[in-house]
């Protein structure tokens, strides 16, 4: 055991050393926090989805509750940093819009199928879960296709981009998105049952950590945390090598992204914190001394629904403009009135997704020991 945990952290330090020698020590920063999200989801297996179907199929706030906190103690040092350096740091922030709505209520739909989100999803693939790596290809597949059609979304109608701090300044939209996450918490604890309210140590432990390396995340990316765009990236690099003309494209014709597509993925900050959160997952699972029992074998049907259901995740998470983390998690604790919508849409598709499941057939022993994506 020691001569393995000895060689994963040789591992985690050989990763880091050898990003800094190829891309600098601002991009081996961003893969490091991206070990640090990987080994405090995956190792103290904090999660999005999870804790979400808790809430709606148990009456289990714990995780909810959890979650909110760490997006409040994020808003209580994000929202200053960012009125303090407005051109030098930017949020989650992006409009509500029809196409917003409809994909993030579909995204709370298909995160329950496949029992992963974004963050989920990534965390699952990287701890050698075989479902994982499929729903992670398709979740690839998906962001990319997401990217090609994003011009018909947001065409349907969007609102001009709003922030709490916009409206009511920066300490008022501090105390506007303290006081909501204190609402919707209150509302979890009035109806979760006696004995699933207050979440254990190992909980609050992990909220405090996300927070921090989100607030990190932040200042070292110059942007909040986020997943959808790094694996849209992705695919497109994949789409790009097939022979695909992407400069024909609104979205990848656009500047900044072009200037992505033609450069390496260690130069664009959301991949760093991607594969530093991959790696991170499979380093927590590594560590400990009983990695435990495969997933059980899943039928055709059920394939095809984990494939399909990344895919879904994909797509949707680039309709909304981002999955739990970017949208739910980061916009709300950059004040984005996005991010508040977003939960909303998604959480009610979450609901209808955990009645759908079943009829597909996927299996909950399909996630790595219960690991609450």
């Amino acid at each position: 055991m020691i001569a393995r945990r000895v060689g994963l952290t040789a591992f985690a330090l050989v990763l880091v050393g050898l990003t800094f020698a190829w891309a600098g020590p601002r991009a081996a920063f961003l893969v490091a926090i991206g070990l640090g999200f990987g080994l405090v989801l995956e190792g103290l297996r904090f999660g999005f989805a999870g804790p979400w179907r808790a809430m709606v199929a148990d009456r289990d706030a714990r995780g909810l509750l959890a979650q909110l906190g760490a997006i409040g103690v994020t808003a209580a040092v994000a929202l200053p940093l960012l009125a303090m350096a407005p051109n030098e740091l930017s949020g989650a922030h992006a409009p509500v819009g029809i196409g917003m709505i409809l994909g993030a209520f579909v995204f709370g739909i298909a995160m329950q199928i496949v029992l992963g989100c974004g963050s989920g999803t990534l965390v699952n693939a990287g701890s050698g879960n075989i479902v994982g790596l499929v729903a992670l290809a398709g979740f690839v597949a998906g962001s990319f296709a997401g990217t090609l059609h994003l011009g018909f979304w947001t065409g349907l109608g969007t609102l001009p981009t709003l922030t709490l701090q916009g409206i009511a300044g920066p300490t008022g939209g501090l105390v506007l998105t303290l006081a909501g996450l204190a609402a919707v918490g209150a509302v979890a604890w009035r109806r979760a049952e006696a004995g699933k309210r207050i979440p254990p140590v190992r909980l609050w432990i992990a909220a405090g950590l996300i927070a921090v390396l989100a607030i990190l995340n932040l200042v070292v990316a110059g942007q909040s945390w986020g997943i959808v765009y790094g694996l849209g990236l992705w695919g497109a690099k994949v789409a790009q090598a097939g022979g695909a003309d992407l400069a024909a494209t609104a979205f990848w014709s656009a500047p900044a992204n072009a200037e992505r597509l033609g450069a390496s993925i260690l130069t664009d900050v959301t991949s760093l914190t991607n594969i530093g959160l991959i790696a991170g997952a499979y380093l927590a699972m590594r560590w400990k001394s009983d990695p435990g029992a495969p997933p059980a074998a899943l039928t055709v049907p059920s394939w095809v629904a984990v494939l399909v259901a990344g895919l879904v995740l994909g797509y949707s998470a680039r309709m909304a403009f981002g999955c739990n983390v970017g949208a739910f998690f980061s916009g709300i604790s950059t004040g984005s009135l996005h991010g508040w919508v977003w939960f909303a849409a998604a959480f009610a598709g979450s609901g209808l997704g955990l009645r759908l499941r079943p009829r597909l057939l996927v299996q909950r022993a399909m996630i790595h020991r219960g690991q609450p994506a």
